[in-house]
């Protein structure tokens, strides 16, 4: 099993789903403003209870490629949001995926620190190089996310994915490991260096 320990942070902490997020979970990929950025469209109850039971199963996965994490309090356990990890199939590259967080969450204007404790897992753990993310063009707010996540500005990417009816230009954001670990907090170094990589498949 490949099973993520609890990444605690200042304003959040991240650990794995459990059966009892559904809920919320399905919440989220059926809320019309919450899906409103994502890279898909609006899920309906049955394919939000689909993809909840894929993430679920997300640990026994061999190798994991796929990291769907929930966002909780620092000193809770209830889910406010989602976050996660795409691995990719070749090199040691990774993408930052789907920081939603439900409205009215203590943890919101701390979406960044969700980003940072994944990359300092997979820096750490994962012994990933470079771990990238993207948001809609025109989703202005998120730069400042990727900046305070210690992410640096790449390129345009024009429309990468369609929802809504629309195609959508993407701007993209990475960092790689040499350089990320020279601005990582004392936490953050203490995920990194707490752990043995794990071999790459």
């Amino acid at each position: 099993m490949n099973a993520v320990p609890p990444l605690q942070g200042e304003h959040l902490r991240l650990r794995e789903l459990h059966a009892g997020d559904h809920e919320a979970f399905a919440r989220i990929l059926t809320h019309r403003l919450l899906t409103r950025y994502l890279g898909i469209d609006r899920m309906t109850a049955e394919q939000a209870h689909d993809a909840f039971a894929q993430s679920l199963a997300g640990p026994h996965a061999q190798p994991r490629r796929k990291y769907t994490l929930a966002v909780c309090p620092p000193d809770g356990d209830t889910l406010v949001g989602t976050m996660g990890l795409l691995v990719e199939d070749y090199g040691s590259n990774a993408m930052l995926t789907s920081l939603t967080l439900l409205p009215g969450t203590p943890v919101r204007g701390h979406g960044y620190e969700a980003g940072r404790l994944l990359m300092a897992y997979g820096f750490g753990q994962l012994g990933l190089h470079r771990i990238w993310a993207g948001h809609r063009s025109d989703h202005h707010l998120m730069s400042t996310v990727m900046l305070a996540a210690g992410l640096h500005p790449e390129a345009t990417l024009r429309q990468l994915f369609r929802t809504q009816g629309i195609w959508h230009d993407v701007t993209t954001y990475a960092a790689v490991a040499p350089e990320w670990k020279l601005q990582a907090t004392e936490g953050e170094l203490a995920i990194l260096d707490g752990a043995r990589p794990l071999a790459r498949h």
